[in-house]
């Protein structure tokens, strides 16, 4: 099994900046490809982006390209999210995901989730 910990959620102004992190533990062999999804309310979960075991591919939703990227640091089995340039509608519950076998194509493994709130 793998246990997944997001931090770094929080509110934020239109036009702000937020990093997540996630932490993994457990198997960490079975790690793998991670990323980050999120839900809206009354949304079903989208891919936000994606990145492979030794972080050399990574996948992004169109919304957010340009704006979001994704990073890993295999050393602390941490994954990132550095979020710029934020809008209204990009609030949603932020989730981690590994254990992916293909870039953007979820893994078994989820997190609890953190809640980012753009508004001002």
């Amino acid at each position: 099994q793998v246990q997944l910990v997001e931090s770094g959620g929080g509110l934020v102004q239109p036009g702000g900046s937020l990093r997540l992190s996630c932490v993994a533990s457990g198997n960490i062999l079975r790690i793998l490809g991670m990323g980050w999804y999120r839900q809206a309310p009354g949304k079903q979960r989208e891919l936000v982006a994606g990145i492979t075991v030794g972080g050399r591919s990574t996948a992004y939703a169109d919304s957010v390209k340009g704006r979001f990227t994704i990073s890993r640091d295999n050393a602390k089995n941490t994954v990132y999210l550095q979020m710029n340039s934020l809008k209204a509608e990009d609030t949603a519950v932020y989730y981690c995901n590994a254990g992916s076998s293909i870039v953007g194509v979820a893994g078994p493994y989820w997190g609890q989730g953190t809640q980012v709130t753009v508004s001002s």
